[in-house]
């Protein structure tokens, strides 16, 4: 069976960490289940490490449905969350519930993700109560990037730490099952950990949250355009794909490969004739 919401919401009353990695293909899906990660975020960070794009903005809801797809058929038993895109939500409740349902009627995920805090809250309710879990997403949230000014640590002042408590409470009281935790200090990690009932799920945000997660192309090093101060490598992909490959182009090159063992045999005598 699936992770359920409510397994990850027993997490922390247990007191057990959660882990969480965004996943973004149906090879990728299947290892990250098989290492035991607790459930999977198809994020819309595919838009700069997958696509290219300087930001997560051009990422549309098509586009987050085909990459859902191969996630969820990947995997049997991680909990397989679908990031909503740039306003997809923002505008109506309608537009929220419209998208937010075609993930799980056409993805086949079992919760969505969405940026914002108390603007949104109205939403998250709204969404839960026709049967989709939410996971809310605050602090630094990436698609708030041109009014941000950047990828800023957020809750830096006292005002700008309340109004993030403030958001947690909203999302935890509308029914969030988890929220993410963003670029804030460490000790704001840890006092709205224990502010609200649901699970956090920092990303720069300490060690105090409930649970983690990492863009997981980040934490294998194969993104090397720009290293977040969050993020630890625990492989370095980047180097080993472009040693295989250099290897590659020198033995075509140089003839030797493919060999026999590459290669098929047949009777030879039935292309006689044919030369």
């Amino acid at each position: 069976m699936r992770t359920t919401v409510n397994d990850i919401r027993e997490r922390k009353q247990k007191g057990e960490k959660i882990t969480m990695l965004t996943c973004y293909d149906y090879s990728t899906a299947k290892l990250l289940e098989e290492a035991g990660i607790d459930f999977i975020l198809v994020g819309d960070s595919l838009g700069t490490v997958v696509l290219g794009y300087d930001t997560t903005l051009p990422v549309t809801m098509d586009v987050m449905i085909h990459h859902a797809k191969a996630v969820v058929r990947g995997t049997s038993k991680a909990l397989v969350v679908g990031d909503m895109p740039f306003m997809t939500y923002h505008t109506s409740t309608e537009d929220c519930l419209r998208n937010a349902a075609r993930f799980l009627q056409e993805a086949g995920c079992q919760a969505i993700k969405l940026e914002g805090g108390v603007t949104v809250a109205d939403k998250v309710k709204r969404c839960i109560e026709c049967g989709i879990p939410v996971m809310g997403h605050i602090g630094l949230t990436p698609q708030s990037v041109n009014a941000f000014g950047g990828h800023k640590l957020q809750g830096k002042t006292k005002e700008a730490a309340a109004r993030l408590v403030q958001d947690a409470i909203a999302l935890d009281q509308a029914g969030a099952f988890a929220i993410v935790l963003e670029t804030i200090p460490a000790a704001l990690g840890t006092l709205i950990t224990q502010k609200v009932n649901c699970p956090t799920i920092g990303i720069g945000a300490g060690p105090g949250c409930d649970g983690q997660v990492q863009v997981i192309n980040d934490m294998l090093g194969s993104f090397t355009d720009f290293v977040p101060r969050h993020a630890k490598q625990y492989a370095h992909l980047a180097t080993i794909i472009k040693d295989a490959a250099s290897q590659y182009d020198k033995e075509v090159k140089s003839g030797a490969f493919p060999t026999a063992k590459n290669s098929f045999a047949m009777d030879e005598s039935l292309l006689e004739g044919l030369k």
